[in-house]
């Protein structure tokens, strides 16, 4: 017989600008490091805007902007 959870992980991650870069750092300390100019939206975007993300799956979804990332 199969066992399995309902429950999903979740796990956390930091999101920073700084330079021209978007950072994500993963639990763990591991970070991957995007320059911004690969996403104009995220670049021209207002701090209101950049601060409005969540994490979905292995990836981060801006709100407002509609972006998505993976990571």
């Amino acid at each position: 017989m199969a066992l399995f959870t309902s429950r999903r992980e979740e796990k956390k991650v930091k999101v920073t600008f700084s330079n021209g870069l978007l950072v994500v750092e993963k639990e763990g300390g591991k970070q991957q490091v995007f320059p911004l100019e690969w996403f104009p939206k995220l670049q021209n975007a207002t701090d209101d805007e950049r601060e409005d993300w969540e994490q979905k799956g292995n990836g981060i979804h801006w709100n407002k902007l509609d972006i998505d990332i993976s990571i």
